[in-house]
């Protein structure tokens, strides 16, 4: 078998799958952030020529797939699956966005920690066998999100300091089985192994102060990865979370170190780092599905390439929450996926 289960939530991928290539669509105001000149694509036109955000985003995540799949000089008929998600009703960013690539289809919904949740099936899927290639792909845009889980953008709410700017953008990734073909095709940059994470609760309401709802869905899959690995925060690189920001990163900090570990010389947050937070108001920092996705796929994965970090390990974040329940006074869980990558 070339998955080995560790412990009681991870896998350990023995020919592990690699990540051929990815691709990373932005937004005006993320072109403006410290990432900015490092994304694939940008547009000045939030709307990117559709008429809509919804279609904007769909938008988005076909020319991430188009990318990425041009990256690697892949075909989409070569594909076998495709991993694909949002934080839209029924999925329809992905749905629509992706249509006209004619790859069958998972879409998945973990709010902002998609971009892991999809990353970990198409390893399992690659490694298991099921196919040569794997297509994983997330998005979010600012308008269309606003409009789905606050309120729309003409209405000019205030917004507190604990409040995430979600991100406009969407990022693919391309993932080979091992062995299977021209190894030319092959990165430096493998997946081997996942934590797959719990739904946590600890009765936090406030939607808009998502980092405290979500970090300790991140502690438990960061200390549930180190126990199912055998390993420390000093076996990694670099620890990176999806969207915690400012205020999830430092309860984080707390709850890791009360169960034994302390990751801040090893810590480094999406949402904190695609944003200025002294010059882009963007309070608490980015969020979204798009957020972990864009940074990952411009930032961290050139990084394990060049051999700069060998190992990391890659915990995007969600807040598991809609309009119903939040309007019937429901509880906001939180739910992390950790993806192990390393330089090869």
């Amino acid at each position: 078998m070339n998955q080995i289960v560790k412990g009681s939530q991870s896998l350990e991928f023995q020919n592990a799958p690699y990540i051929v290539s990815a691709a990373s669509v932005a937004g005006s105001k993320e072109a403006e952030g410290p990432l900015g000149k490092l994304f694939d694509m940008t547009n000045e036109d939030d709307l990117f020529g559709a008429q809509t955000w919804e279609e904007a985003e769909s938008t988005m995540q076909k020319e991430a797939c188009v990318l990425a799949l041009g990256k690697a000089h892949v075909e989409a008929e070569d594909v076998r699956y495709l991993f694909g998600g949002d934080l839209l009703r029924q999925g329809i960013a992905t749905s629509m966005g992706v249509e006209a690539l004619q790859i069958p289809l998972f879409g998945l919904y973990g709010a902002c920690s998609t971009s892991g949740e999809a990353l970990a099936l198409a390893g399992m899927s690659a490694a298991a066998g099921y196919g040569e290639y794997m297509l994983a792909v997330t998005s979010s845009h600012f308008g269309s999100a606003e409009k789905e889980f606050r309120f729309p953008l003409g209405y000019a709410s205030q917004r507190p300091l604990s409040a995430h700017w979600t991100v406009t953008g969407s990022g693919a990734f391309l993932v080979q089985a091992a062995g299977e073909s021209d190894p030319e095709k092959k990165s430096h940059v493998r997946i081997a192994g996942v934590t797959i994470g719990k739904i946590v609760d600890y009765g936090l309401k406030d939607s808009q102060n998502m980092g405290a709802c979500m970090a300790p869905a991140a502690m438990d899959t960061i200390v549930q990865n180190f126990a199912d690995m055998g390993r420390s925060e000093m076996d990694y690189d670099r620890i990176i979370t999806g969207d915690l920001g400012y205020v999830g990163q430092s309860i984080l900090f707390d709850l890791v170190r009360g169960k034994g570990y302390d990751i801040r010389e090893k810590h480094l947050d999406c949402g904190m780092a695609i944003f200025d937070q002294q010059t882009q108001d963007t309070h608490a920092g980015g969020s979204g599905c798009g957020c972990a996705a864009v940074t990952l796929a411009s930032f961290v994965l050139p990084k394990i390439e060049k051999g700069e970090w060998k190992r990391v390990l890659f915990v995007p974040t969600g807040a598991l929450m809609s309009t119903v329940s939040y309007n019937e006074g429901a509880s906001v869980p939180g739910i992390a996926h950790g993806i192990v990558l390393e330089h090869c």
